[in-house]
This record gives C-alpha cells, sequence and structure tokens, in this order.
C-alpha cells in the first residue's frame, strides 16, 4: 500500500517530503526546485473503437484465399478461387434457386430462435424467481444442457418425423438452453442488497420485476441471445441436411454428391453472412439498450 501511495503522489508531480520535515523548509536563498515532470499515463484498455474494425479479419481472410487461389497453391478441385466462388453465386442468383434456399432457410432459424428464445426465457424467470420453480426446473435443464440436442435426433426423428417440425425444434432446443443458462445465471446474480432495497420502499412484484430484475437480468439476457443466434445457424446446417428438400444445407449436400466445391462454398458464405450479420445486429440491439453501461467493449 505504501508503494502505491508513493508511485500515486510522484505521477501527481508533488514530490514526497521527509518525515517530520515542514513542506517550506529550505536553505536561506535556495531556489525552489522544478517540479517533477508528469509521467506518462499508461493505457490499459484495449484502445478506442474503430468503425467497421471487426470487418477487418474476414477481409484479410478473402485476402489470403484470392492470393492463394491466383499463385496456384489451391486445387480448385478440392477448395475453388473467390473468382469461381461470384461467378457461381451469380448463377444461382440469376436461376432464382439461391434466394428460395435462403429464404426457407431463413424461416426455419427464424422460427427456432423464436420459439427457443421465448422458451428459455420464460423458463429462467420461473427458475430464478422462485424456489420451486428453481427446485422443478433447474436440474433437468442443467442435464439437458449436457446433452447435445443433436444426440437427440434419433429420438425426435422417431417422435416428429423428418418434416419441418423436427427442424424447427432441433432449433428451438439448442437456442432454449443457451437463452435459459445465461439469463437464470444473471437473475440469480443480482445483489440481494437490490432485493433488500425493493422490500425496504416496499415495491410490488410488478415494480420490483421492472425496477430491479429487467435492468439487472439484461446483460445474461444478450450473451444468451448471441449464443443463441449462433446455435440457430449450427443446427440449422445439421437438420438441412437430414432428408431435407430445400435450404442451403439441403443445395449443399446436393453439390457434393456432383463435386461442386463452388457451390458449397457459395452455402458456406451465405451460413457466415447471415451469422456474422445477426450476431452485428443483436450487438447494436445491446448497445443501445445497455448503454448506460461503460465496459471494455465500447
Amino acid at each position: 500500500m505504501t508503494e502505491l501511495l508513493t508511485n500515486i503522489r510522484t505521477t501527481a508531480g508533488v514530490p514526497l517530503e521527509k518525515a517530520g520535515e515542514p513542506t517550506d523548509a529550505r536553505a536561506p536563498g535556495a531556489k525552489p526546485a522544478p517540479p517533477a515532470p508528469r509521467a506518462a499515463r499508461r493505457r490499459l484498455g484495449p484502445g478506442r473503437a474503430i468503425p467497421f474494425g471487426r470487418l477487418i479479419g474476414p477481409v484479410l481472410v478473402i485476402a489470403l484465399w484470392w492470393f492463394a487461389s491466383a499463385i496456384g497453391y489451391l486445387d480448385p478441385r478440392i477448395l475453388s478461387g473467390p473468382g469461381t466462388v461470384l461467378s457461381t453465386a451469380s448463377d444461382l442468383i440469376s436461376s432464382g434457386r439461391l434466394q428460395d434456399n435462403v429464404l426457407i432457410s431463413l424461416q426455419r432459424a427464424g422460427l427456432g430462435l423464436f420459439f427457443g428464445v421465448t422458451a428459455g426465457v420464460l423458463l429462467a424467470v420461473a427458475a430464478g424467481l422462485s424456489r420451486t420453480g428453481e427446485y422443478l426446473l433447474d436440474g433437468p435443464l442443467q442435464i439437458k444442457r449436457a446433452i447435445p440436442s443433436l444426440a437427440m435426433l434419433p429420438l425426435l426423428i422417431l417422435w416428429l418425423g423428418i418434416g419441418e417440425q423436427m427442424k424447427v425444434t432441433v432449433i428451438a432446443l439448442g437456442v432454449a438452453v443457451n437463452m435459459y443458462i445465461n439469463t437464470y445465471a444473471s437473475l440469480t446474480g443480482i445483489d440481494s442488497r437490490y432485493v433488500e432495497l425493493a422490500e425496504g420502499l416496499d415495491l410490488s412484484r410488478a415494480q420490483f420485476i421492472r425496477k430491479v430484475v429487467v435492468p439487472g437480468s439484461l446483460p445474461g439476457f444478450f450473451v444468451g441471445l448471441r449464443l443463441g443466434v449462433t446455435a440457430s445457424w449450427l443446427g440449422l446446417i445439421v437438420v438441412e441436411q437430414i432428408n431435407a428438400t430445400s435450404g442451403i444445407g439441403y443445395m449443399m449436400f446436393q453439390a457434393q454428391q456432383y463435386a461442386q466445391s463452388d457451390v458449397i462454398i457459395v452455402g458456406l458464405v451465405a451460413y457466415g453472412i447471415f451469422g456474422f450479420a445477426s450476431d452485428a445486429a443483436v450487438r447494436a440491439v445491446e448497445r443501445k439498450v445497455l448503454s448506460w453501461r461503460r465496459t471494455l467493449a465500447g
């Protein structure tokens, strides 16, 4: 602690006095000592954010891919170059095949995300605000977290068949678990002093939820939402390759049969764009809603 105080006072440009010596004690006729130079302030944070800085990484990956293809390092039979992929994407768009499959995939992912977010939040609220709900719900959901949703595919196919209902259910299960875990952890992590303060102010249940529970659980909710969006795309990739007749995954599976790596990459790029854009959208909403927070994310 003494060393810390010494550093602070030296940095501020205030020289330390010797013990027992008065502050203005100087030799007669001596000139006052010049002030100590102010030390440069060390920045410990990640630095200032750059607009659209998150695009730098993907752009570098594409540039490296383009360069490796241009110098002939990549075998086009195994991995097509960016020029071929762009040409194939243009052909798929002009024929309408890409748009049709994209719309179907977006519908599946959107329905799974909606049902998963709704179920996960409701279960988290029931378990986080009630001991009875915690005892009844938390145990089974923690067990479900240890079981991947894809491991339940055989059972879900047996129950629901191979239609759209099964596909949406698989996506929703992956989303719901992520939403529940993060929202529940955020709810149970609210400082008990806020609860005591709400009780001291004699707030009603509705006021307590609106003024304490909702603000306290929003950070965890948005973390769960980001993970849930990612889980929806991961689940979509798998279910669209199981006896599907449409969707981006089906288009990629068909291209695999004919060794069309350019079509497969078009599908992967589409998945990547939608995943990146949806995560960016959630981030933007999070910054807007949680504008009162100051974090390293900026």
